[in-house]
């Protein structure tokens, strides 16, 4: 399952109004932490498990601030998910590991 980039033009239709759990990685290339996670969590979308259920989205806040600003993004890496149109949780910081981002997933897909 292919990672969908989001930009201010495609936001409010890849993601906001996404029929499915979506759930969006803001990331920085200057960021350890970021590109840490990074692999996993295209691991993560390539799990069969998710396939219909899930839309994995990735935001690089250094080519898209605007994106970064509208949801209230200020430190990276930032993890949001939404449901109906809705955030319904979020989860960041420096120590923030895969099996947390795994664990959200699995809680707001059941």
């Amino acid at each position: 399952m292919a990672i969908t980039e989001i930009t201010k033009e495609n936001m409010d239709t890849e993601f906001k109004q996404c029929p499915t759990l979506a759930v969006m990685d803001f990331w920085g290339p200057k960021c350890g932490p970021c590109m840490a996670l990074m692999p996993k969590y295209h691991e993560l979308a390539d799990n069969p498990k998710y396939a219909g259920k899930v839309k994995f989205c990735s935001v690089d806040t250094s080519q898209n601030r605007r994106v970064a600003i509208a949801f209230r993004v200020m430190s990276q890496p930032t993890f949001l998910f939404w449901k109906d149109g809705a955030e319904v949780a979020r989860l960041g910081g420096d120590d923030l590991t895969i099996e947390a981002i795994t664990a959200k997933v699995d809680e707001l897909c059941a």
